[in-house]
C-alpha cells in the first residue's frame, strides 16, 4: 500500500485512535478490542513500552487495518517506526526530518503544529497532514480561525475530542479527528469489553454524519 491511498483511507475514516500506554502487555489486547470494534486506523505512541514490536505484530495480525506510529519527534523514532512497518507517522511537533524519512518509506505524516506559522512550515515541508494539537486547549473557534486563511491545508484536530465535541471540529472543517482515553484503556472484564464496542461504535457513527 502506498503513500497516496494511505492519505486516502484517512480522508474516507476520518478517525484515528492513539493507543498510549504504560505496560506492553496490554497493547496486543487494546489493538485487538479496537478491530473488533470496527476502528480503521490505530497510531501505537512511542513511548509506549515496545512500540515497534506491537506495530509489527499488529501489521501481521490485521493486514486490514492501518497501523501507525504517534509521538515521532525526531528523525530517529521515525526511522525506527518505519522499520517496524508502521503505516504513517503522527508527530506533535512540527519537524521536517520526519517528514523526509517518511516519503523516503513511501508513507504519510500527520504532522503536529499549534500556530499559524507551524502549520504553514509543516504544509510546505510536505505533511500530508496537520494536526492540530492540543485542540481542546485551542478550540473550535480557533480551528476555525486557523481553517479560514489555510483552507488549502488538511487539518485533524486531536486532543480531548469527546463523544460530546467530535461532531463540532468536522463541522467546523477538520478532514479528520483523534482520539484516545475515551477508548484505549485496557479492559479486564466482558463488560468492559462490550463498553468499548459501544463506545467506538458511537465515535464511528457521528464520524459517518461527515462523510
Amino acid at each position: 500500500m502506498n503513500r497516496e491511498t494511505i492519505v486516502e483511507i484517512v480522508e474516507q475514516e476520518k478517525l484515528v485512535v492513539v493507543i498510549r500506554l504504560q505496560h506492553q502487555n496490554e497493547v496486543a489486547g487494546v489493538i485487538k478490542n479496537l478491530v473488533e470494534s470496527g476502528i480503521k486506523i490505530l497510531e501505537v505512541t512511542s513511548n509506549t513500552p515496545g512500540f515497534a514490536e506491537e506495530i509489527s505484530k499488529a501489521r501481521k495480525l490485521y493486514p486490514n487495518v492501518l497501523i501507525g506510529a504517534g509521538t515521532v519527534i525526531n528523525s530517529k523514532i521515525a526511522k525506527v517506526a518505519s522499520n517496524a512497518g508502521a503505516q504513517f507517522l503522527v508527530t506533535p511537533n512540527t519537524n521536517a526530518e520526519v517528514i523526509e524519512v517518511a516519503h523516503n518509506n513511501d508513507i504519510p505524516v500527520l504532522m503536529g503544529a499549534m500556530t499559524p506559522t507551524e502549520v504553514c512550515n509543516a504544509a510546505e515541508a510536505g505533511a500530508d497532514f496537520v494536526k492540530l494539537f492540543p485542540a481542546d486547549i485551542l478550540g473550535v473557534d480557533y480551528f476555525k480561525s486557523i481553517k479560514a486563511p489555510l483552507n488549502h491545508v488538511k487539518l485533524l484536530a486531536v486532543g480531548g475530542i469527546d463523544l460530546d465535541t467530535v461532531g463540532d471540529w468536522l463541522a467546523a472543517g477538520a478532514a479528520g479527528i483523534g482520539i484516545g482515553g475515551a477508548l484505549t484503556k485496557s479492559v479486564t472484564s466482558k463488560a468492559e469489553l462490550e463498553a468499548v464496542k459501544k463506545r467506538a461504535a458511537q465515535f464511528i457513527a457521528q464520524v459517518k454524519k461527515y462523510e
